[in-house]
């Protein structure tokens, strides 16, 4: 599992660099979460527009993540892809989070 980083007006974007969240790589997704936002910004904005596939696994490490977080960040989410999207909203996880197009939608300093 890969993430990659970068901070934009006050946000750490975190990129999954993925296809898949699932049980296999859901352990690791939120070492990578807890490792990419340590010591940065409060708000962090998951893309996950990579990615393809998310399972109950994979869904369970996004809230763990933001769970990880402990109320000092907030964590958005962007990008999501039709089949991850419907997960989010099946399982009503879309009323969660705060869930973006994409990251310009999130970031607004991105798209200029």
């Amino acid at each position: 599992m890969e993430l990659s980083s970068s901070d934009v007006a006050g946000t750490r974007v975190v990129k999954v660099i993925d296809t898949r969240i699932d049980a296999a790589v859901a352990i690791q997704f939120k070492d990578a979460m807890r490792s990419e936002t340590e010591g940065g910004p409060e708000r962090v904005v998951l893309d996950l527009s990579d990615v393809a596939f998310i399972d109950s696994s994979g869904l369970g490490a996004v809230v763990a993540a933001k769970k990880l977080l402990n109320g000092t960040h907030v964590l958005e989410l962007a990008g999501l892809t039709p089949v991850v999207a419907k997960v989010f909203k099946l399982t009503r996880m879309d009323s969660v989070f705060a869930i973006h197009a994409d990251v310009a939608a999130a970031v607004p300093a991105l798209a200029s």
